[in-house]
């Protein structure tokens, strides 16, 4: 495993028979992070979760979708759920919401299911890294279920908004994943199709068109500008390019000619058998297979849809169709993620998923942990017992990690031979030490110390000012750019900065590189935050550690 990928537990679910009492199923587990974590589950569709789903569907949804029961069970009885109390403010919809959750968490997580599930928990505790939790649905008509909303218990926090359970869909019938390293830099390609009102207006549509992808891609660029968090934000560029209804040869030209890591879709499309067909402009359609082609050999990363039929299945004689939906389509080719809708979503709502969700990629977050940041802040806006947060649905493909851009940790510890830091030569001694004592120091081992809140830092500093990855000091050969050769440079890549103290005054290092001498020091967040001394040490002097 690397660095920085998660442990990983795939769950599978797929019906197995109907008999004259009850619908049943199988779950079983596809990837665990230990051998006895793959165990097996057979169970029936509980009748109380398909009369929540349809209360759930009657209160938010403007289309039913039944749940697979047997015809003994009704699933048009709406649950006895009850409404709030004198001093209470909870709604029906909001304990319609939690009662669904609940309902699917237990259905779900039975068993020998919920065996697994803890003890892939505490690996990842154990390695003090999320769990990336993964689930593939075979069964078409469960797809149109809100799993996003699956929470254990009332009160934690639901499964697609826990930033230490990385939750996902996914679809093991896959091509396979070309490599590919992480970007630098967030490239979007921005595609506005046909609006759900077609071409009304002729030009003045258009022109409300342009205005409106102006307005968004003015947006994404300001993503790495901003803060979501308060994390550390060494955040990326981002550069954004717009077509607007394009005819397909357009689209394909761009994308092939174009160095794109994310293809984001505004407009209207339908769902069909291929992968829906997106509706590039009056009476020009592209499928989702055709596009799926493109994006694979054009190697896109991530494909967003702010369209209300992605995450969809096709129906034929009102049954949904499998593998039919735009997002397991693009999946099952080889895109290695693709968010898209469940269902309907308002303008305002979509716009402050994409805002979120894009600053978050920028601030070089796994694509699933910006989804569950991103959807807080929906849930924040709109609030629990709203439909908004529950909407977007994130695939990933079962080999890629979330990676979009390369994390920072990975970009301050590698040291290739043929980067300007490597160091052909013996490289001076250094280390830092509290203002004030002689007696303890921290040595700047192999010319790199990364400095930090995070255990996994070489000089860890417990204050909250300090970021938890907030900067590094290494040595690097710079005989040919005027220092003596080699010298320690400080790098910050934090929230609040770096103080170092110069002969004018502290100044504040932030997001930027500067050489270090000996003698100085200084002080990472806060000028209220211990003192240290930077000191290279001399041949004759010995360290203690």
């Amino acid at each position: 495993m690397s660095r920085s990928e998660s442990p990983c537990l795939s769950i599978c679910i797929a019906r197995l028979k109907a008999t004259a009492s009850a619908e049943h199923f199988a779950i079983w587990v596809l990837k665990a992070p230990y051998p006895g974590g793959y165990v097996h589950h057979d169970c029936m569709l509980p009748a109380d979760l398909s009369q929540t789903w349809y209360a759930w569907q009657q209160l938010f949804s403007l289309e039913s979708i039944p749940l697979p029961v047997a015809a003994t069970q009704s699933a048009t009885v709406i649950p006895a759920i009850p409404l709030a109390s004198a001093g209470q403010t909870s709604s029906y919809s909001a304990r319609l919401m939690q009662q669904l959750g609940l309902s699917l968490w237990q259905w779900l997580f039975a068993g020998v299911i919920q065996n697994s599930f803890a003890q892939s928990r505490g690996i990842a505790i154990g390695q003090d890294k999320p769990l990336r939790l993964r689930l593939e649905i075979r069964d078409p008509e469960l797809i149109a279920l809100p799993w996003e909303i699956m929470q254990p218990q009332a009160g934690q926090p639901a499964i697609s908004l826990n930033q230490q359970l990385l939750f996902s869909r996914t679809v093991s019938d896959v091509d396979p994943l070309p490599n590919r390293n992480p970007a630098q830099s967030l490239n979007i390609l921005l595609v506005l199709g046909e609006d759900a009102l077609g071409s009304v207006g002729g030009q003045q549509n258009r022109l409300q068109l342009q205005q409106e992808a102006a307005a968004l891609a003015q947006i994404l660029e300001q993503c790495p500008q901003a803060d979501i968090t308060g994390e550390d934000t060494f955040s990326v560029p981002c550069q954004v390019d717009t077509l607007i209804q394009p005819t397909p040869a357009e689209l394909i030209e761009r994308l092939e000619n174009g160095n794109y890591n994310i293809f984001f879709y505004a407009g209207h499309g339908v769902p069909a058998p291929a992968g829906g067909q997106l509706l590039l402009r009056p009476g020009t359609t592209l499928s989702g297979t055709e596009l799926a082609q493109v994006l694979v050999s054009s190697r896109v990363t991530l494909a967003v849809f702010n369209a209300c039929w992605g995450a969809q299945s096709d129906r034929y004689n009102h049954a949904p169709s499998p593998r039919s939906s735009l997002a397991e389509v693009l999946i099952h080719h080889g895109v290695p993620a693709v968010l898209a809708m469940r269902d309907s979503i308002a303008d305002q709502e979509a716009l402050s998923f994409i805002q979120a969700f894009a600053q978050a990629l920028a601030e070089r977050m796994p694509v699933d942990r910006a989804a569950a940041v991103a959807r807080q802040q929906l849930l924040t806006l709109y609030k629990f017992n709203q439909p908004a947060w529950t909407l977007p649905v994130l695939y990933m493909h079962p080999e890629f990690h979330g990676e979009l851009i390369e994390p920072v940790d990975e970009v301050c510890t590698e040291l290739p031979k043929n980067s300007t830091t490597w160091i052909g030569q013996s490289m001076p001694g250094a280390f830092l030490r509290p203002v004030g004592t002689l007696d303890k120091v921290w040595p700047i081992r192999g010319g790199l110390m990364r400095v930090g809140r995070l255990w996994e830092n070489d000089l860890v500093i417990q204050e909250r000012w300090v970021s938890q990855r907030h900067a590094e000091i290494f040595c690097r050969d710079t005989a040919s750019n005027g220092y003596p050769s080699p010298t320690y440079f400080l790098r910050d890549f934090s929230r609040y900065g770096t103080l170092i103290l110069l002969p004018a005054g502290w100044q504040k290092i932030h997001h930027q590189e500067v050489p270090l001498q000996s003698g100085v020091q200084l002080k990472f967040g806060s000028s209220q935050g211990q003192t240290w001394d930077f000191v290279i040490d001399s041949p004759q002097s010995s360290i203690q550690t």
